[in-house]
């Protein structure tokens, strides 16, 4: 492994691990908060090689829909926890979250 890769694996499990509960962020979403912003593609990669478990579940494609295919198992696993935490979808598509933390100030402390 690089110490390119290295590093945003471990930036990118950094903000994933931030996500609060009941929020979502898109993987571009995770790349930009990371410091790569160009690396939305790679997200899914680094959040596969963590060595701890990541609420992975939190995050969806840019469109807030699901990042599986419909009717998956990986689907319908994704939508029950996202659901549990009370996110709201019509139809395939996250519709509304609670609010609560400001992810950039549980990032990167108050502004």
């Amino acid at each position: 492994m690089t110490k390119f890769q290295q590093s945003f694996d471990q930036k990118v499990w950094q903000v994933v691990a931030s996500i609060p509960s009941g929020q979502v962020m898109g993987y571009g979403e995770v790349a930009r908060a990371a410091g790569f912003p160009r690396y939305s593609r790679m997200v899914s990669g680094a959040m596969s090689r963590s060595p701890e478990p990541l609420p992975w579940y939190r995050v969806v494609r840019s469109d807030r829909t699901l990042a599986f295919e419909a009717g998956s198992e990986e689907y319908r696993e994704q939508a029950q926890l996202l659901k549990q935490e009370g996110v709201r979808f019509e139809g395939n598509k996250i519709i509304e979250q609670p609010r609560g933390d400001n992810l950039d100030e549980i990032l990167w402390g108050p502004q």
